[in-house]
C-alpha cells in the first residue's frame, strides 16, 4: 500500500492553501491541495478557473454528478421545513420515514428496516454492535485487503498492518480471511457473531467476489448462525449498474451497510435488517444513539436520488457507459480493466508509470485517483449521468497520458 502523495501535490501556495494547511488537521504530508471553488454536473473548477473532470465522483459520493437540478430542489424544500428538531430515532420526520420506506420498498423483505447514522464508517460500526447483541457472541470475520472504514472499530475489520500499526491494540476476536477462498470460509464456527464483506473489494483495486464464494459464504453464515453483512458503502447506489451490487448475484445479506452516495454528497448512511434482528438494538434502551444521523435534509436528498436512479434506462446508461470505457480502454501499457457498471480499475504496468499518468491527467484536467491496497490500479469512477462524448473525451486523454 502507498498513500504518499508528495510527488503528485499540486497545490498553490496562497493564503487559503496557508490557512488549510495551518488550520485543518491534515491527513497526509502532502494533501492534493486543489481549491475548488464551484462544481457543476461531471466537472470541479479551481481558483485559477481551470476546468477538471471528476473521474472519481468524490470517491463514489456524486453519483447523480455535483448539484443535480433535482437534488437541489428537495434539499431546498426541506430547508423550508426544518432542518434538525431533535436526536435520531424520537421524533417522527416525513423525510426519514418516506426514506425508510423507499428503501423497504425495492430491497427483499428481510431487509425492512433502517438505522440512518452519519457515515459508512459509523454504519460499519454500528452494525457491529448489533450483531454482537443480536447473537451474544464477539467474534467477528472480514477479509484480507477489505476496507470497512478508519473508526476503531471498523479499522479492526482491516487487515494492513500499515493502517492499523499506530493505533493498536484494536478490537480482539476478529479474524481475517483470504477473499474469494471457499475452504477458508470452515473457520466460520457457532462462536462467530457476523461476518462482514464486500461484494466488489474496492481498495483492493475492484475486486469482484465470485458467486461460487459468495453462495458459500451465505450457506456457511446460515448454518453456523452467523450475521452476512455486505458492506456496500461504495458500490451503492447504482455505481456498478444495478442499485446495489449484491442484485448480481441473487444472495442476500442479513444486514446491508450504505453511505456515500446516498445524498448525493450531503453525510448519510445506514445499516438495514430485519425487524426481528434491529429490535435488539432497544435493549438496553439508547444503547446505540446519534444525534444527527438521518439529517432530514439528507434524507430529503435520497430520496431525490432514489427517484432519479429509479427512472427507465438509468442503469442501462451506467452499464452502456462502463462498456464504453472498457471498450476504448485498450492500450500495450494496460494491463487488466476491471469492474462492472463505471466502478471501475485500470491496472498499469507499475506504480511508477501510475503515478506518471496521475500527474499527466491533472495537467490536462482529469482527476483520477489510486486505492489504497493496489497502488498499480488507476480509479476510474466518473458519475454515472456522465455522457457517452465525455467517456470517449476521457478515454481519449487517460490514453494519451500514457505516452
Amino acid at each position: 500500500m502507498d498513500t504518499n502523495r508528495e510527488t503528485t501535490s499540486i497545490e498553490p501556495q496562497t493564503q487559503l492553501v496557508e490557512s488549510f494547511r495551518k488550520h485543518l488537521a491534515q491527513t497526509s504530508d502532502s494533501p492534493l491541495g486543489l481549491e475548488i471553488v464551484r462544481a457543476e454536473g461531471v466537472w470541479l473548477y479551481d481558483a485559477t478557473g481551470k476546468k477538471y473532470l471528476d473521474a472519481i465522483s468524490g470517491i463514489c459520493v456524486n453519483n447523480l454528478g455535483h448539484r443535480h437540478p433535482e437534488v437541489l430542489a428537495a434539499i431546498s424544500r426541506q430547508l423550508d421545513r426544518y432542518i434538525h428538531t431533535m436526536v435520531y430515532g424520537e421524533f417522527v420526520l416525513k423525510p426519514q420515514v418516506e426514506l425508510a420506506e423507499r428503501l423497504a420498498a425495492i430491497l427483499p423483505d428481510t431487509l425492512s428496516v433502517s438505522y440512518f447514522v452519519n457515515s459508512g464508517s459509523e454504519a460499519v460500526e454500528g452494525a457491529m454492535k448489533l450483531a454482537r447483541r443480536f447473537t451474544g457472541r464477539k467474534q467477528i470475520i472480514s477479509f484480507n485487503n477489505c476496507y470497512h472504514g478508519s473508526t476503531l472499530g471498523a479499522l479492526s475489520l482491516s487487515s494492513s498492518s500499515e493502517l492499523r500499526s499506530g493505533f493498536n491494540p484494536l478490537l480482539e476476536d476478529v479474524i481475517h480471511l483470504p477473499f474469494n477462498d471457499i475452504g477458508s470460509l470452515r473457520q466460520i464456527t457457532s462462536q462467530c457473531a457476523c461476518v462482514i464483506v464486500e461484494p466488489i473489494q474496492g481498495e483492493a483495486g475492484v475486486i469482484q467476489a465470485t458467486p461460487e464464494f459468495l453462495d458459500a459464504l451465505r450457506e456457511r453464515c446460515t448454518s453456523s448462525g452467523v450475521l452476512l453483512m455486505f458492506d456496500e458503502v461504495q458500490t451503492g447506489f447504482g455505481r456498478t449498474g444495478k442499485l446495489f451490487a449484491f442484485e448480481h448475484y441473487g444472495v442476500v445479506p442479513d444486514v446491508l451497510v450504505l453511505g456515500k452516495a446516498m445524498a448525493s454528497g450531503l453525510p448519510l448512511a445506514a445499516f438495514i435488517s430485519s425487524q426481528e434482528i434491529m429490535s435488539c438494538l432497544r435493549d438496553p434502551p439508547l444503547g446505540h444513539i446519534t444525534t444527527f444521523g438521518g439529517n432530514p435534509v439528507a434524507c430529503a436528498a435520497a430520496i431525490a436520488v432514489l427517484n432519479v436512479m429509479s427512472r427507465p434506462g438509468f442503469l442501462d446508461h451506467v452499464n452502456e457507459m462502463g462498456a464504453l470505457l472498457r471498450e476504448k480502454l485498450r492500450h500495450d501499457a494496460i494491463r487488466e480493466v476491471r469492474g462492472r457498471g463505471l466502478m471501475m480499475a485500470i491496472e498499469l504496468e507499475s506504480e511508477q508509470l501510475l503515478q506518471q499518468v496521475f500527474r499527466r491527467l491533472l495537467d490536462d484536467g482529469v482527476v483520477a485517483d489510486w486505492f489504497l491496497f493496489a497502488s498499480e490500479s488507476l480509479r476510474v469512477c466518473p458519475p454515472l449521468v456522465i455522457s457517452d462524448e465525455v467517456v470517449t473525451e476521457l478515454c481519449k486523454t487517460l490514453l494519451a497520458s500514457l505516452h
